[in-house]
């Protein structure tokens, strides 16, 4: 239970801080229903456990460990590529976890840097300017965590109305299901399983 209480104390304090569930819900690596639940106190009242945390933080502290788990994430989409059969344009990086992954496997493929901001109140997300543009491009989609997939499915349909084609996306852990969102297939190097 100790883990759930640092789980609530961190949520508390960030909601303090003025930050929104969704913006609670990436920084801890949870979903937003998992947040509402840990800030509504109800974890007391119950022993069933509702979400998985994912905690990468031993990768993201240096930039090599980063560089190498994009070289898998690259070795992944060149894999994909070719037996879809379909051809990598840009590389796209959700803020804030996703932008160092697609930074660097971007770099490896010789590819074009997207960095896409979902917008946690408003249905559609921001393509920043100061990096390339989706319009008329073949993109993989790069995030940390997926859970619910609705940020992706957001990045997804963003991509599409900006006249792009999102081709795959990839994440480091996946708590889906499935392996489509969105009709986008959806490649992870961990995925996460309740059991019981």
């Amino acid at each position: 239970m100790k883990s759930i209480e640092e789980l609530y104390s961190r949520a508390l304090d960030m909601k303090n801080k003025g930050m929104s569930d969704k913006e609670i819900s990436t920084e801890l690596h949870l979903s937003v229903g998992t947040v509402t639940w840990l800030l509504s106190k109800e974890f007391f009242k119950e022993t069933k456990v509702k979400d998985v945390k994912i905690g990468w933080r031993s990768v993201g502290v240096t930039g090599n460990r980063i560089s190498a788990v994009s070289e898998v994430i690259t070795d992944i989409i060149e894999e994909e590529s070719k037996k879809n059969n379909f051809e990598v344009d840009a590389i796209l990086g959700i803020t804030i976890n996703g932008i160092p992954y697609a930074t660097m496997v971007s770099y490896f493929m010789d590819k074009e840097l997207i960095v896409y901001r979902p917008h946690p109140s408003r249905k559609e997300g921001f393509f920043s300017s100061n990096f390339a543009s989706v319009r008329g491009k073949s993109v993989v989609i790069l995030d940390d965590v997926v859970s619910t997939g609705e940020t992706l499915k957001r990045a997804i349909l963003d991509v599409k109305n900006e006249g792009g084609k999102p081709s795959l996306c990839v994440v480091l852990a996946s708590k889906l299901q499935s392996d489509e969102v969105s009709d986008v297939r959806v490649r992870s190097l961990i995925r996460t399983n309740l059991i019981g």
